[in-house]
């Protein structure tokens, strides 16, 4: 019989597999839909932050503007980008997922973790209770770690 982790080895653990299931399930769906990573990226980052301009494209995946401009050509060419007059500056654009763009992101959510919902069979309802409880616990803590930090930057 094996000797069970510590707790620390065993969140690592954990949290080895989650990511690597979680990302691989990201670039094989980004892959199928002719994206790269960083295109795929910055879809996301649209869909939960909302609009922005190219020169934060630049600035969040540090390349350069015009590397960011052909990220961002084949999105707006698939239909997925548009740009649009950026009130704030007449001059400048800013960014904005398309319909399109909000349902292959909500379709790449769930092909995700597609591997969640095959784990959770395998599990009794005693034990998806027991994780459950868990994870709400672990949440709690690592939100109670942000709200320190934050008041320690303020």
């Amino acid at each position: 019989m094996t000797k069970p982790l510590h707790f620390d080895q065993a969140l690592r653990v954990w949290t080895d597999t989650f990511m690597h299931r979680s990302m691989n399930g990201w670039k094989q769906f980004a892959k199928a839909c002719g994206l790269s990573m960083p295109q795929f990226s910055i879809l996301m980052q649209l869909h939960h932050k909302g609009a922005f301009g190219m020169s934060e494209v630049s600035e969040r995946f540090e390349i350069t503007p015009a590397a960011a401009s052909q990220l961002v050509e084949k999105l707006v060419q698939s239909g997925y980008v548009q740009r649009e007059e950026d009130p704030k500056d007449r001059r400048a654009k800013l960014l904005n997922l398309t319909d399109a763009g909000h349902d292959l992101v909500r379709r790449g959510a769930r092909e995700r973790y597609h591997w969640v919902d095959e784990l959770a069979v395998r599990l009794n309802e005693a034990d998806k209770a027991k994780i459950s409880a868990a994870l709400e616990m672990l949440t709690k803590a690592v939100k109670e770690l942000e709200e320190e930090k934050a008041l320690q930057k303020a």
